[in-house]
């Protein structure tokens, strides 16, 4: 059976909806839907510039407790809240993860749990299992 290794991040929805920030089994590492929140403060309301940023710095954050960082990222995929901001979003992702060149989807939904919310990011990685 494979090792699987979870790592939380503080989110306040992890406990209620009972999931995982990030998991890691095999050679996979896949990190859940992460956005700007850092505890319960969401950061960069209303730009979603910053959001993105903030949701790519903590999705690299968990991919750290794993000892991994953009160059292991195979795929990223972005939720949006507004077409409108898929340049600005865009920009955050390619200062993030330019240099690896992750596959990416980037899509437009119709909400969030929190309305405030105008960007998600998911990241899977590899790693040596």
């Amino acid at each position: 059976m494979t090792d699987v290794r979870r790592v939380q991040s503080g989110s306040p929805w992890e406990e209620e909806f009972g999931f995982a920030r990030a998991v890691a089994a095999g050679d996979r590492v896949l990190v859940g839907g992460t956005t700007a929140f850092r505890g319960k403060v969401l950061h960069g309301e209303g730009d979603p510039y910053e959001q993105a940023r903030v949701a790519c710095e903590n999705a690299l954050a968990a991919l750290a407790e794993f000892g991994l960082g953009a160059d292991a990222v195979l795929r990223t995929r972005l939720y949006l809240a507004h077409t409108r901001d898929v340049d600005a979003v865009g920009r955050a992702h390619a200062e993030a993860f330019g240099a690896a060149r992750p596959v990416t989807t980037m899509v437009v939904v119709t909400g969030f749990v929190d309305s405030r919310i105008l960007v998600e990011v998911e990241v899977e990685a590899f790693r040596e299992a």
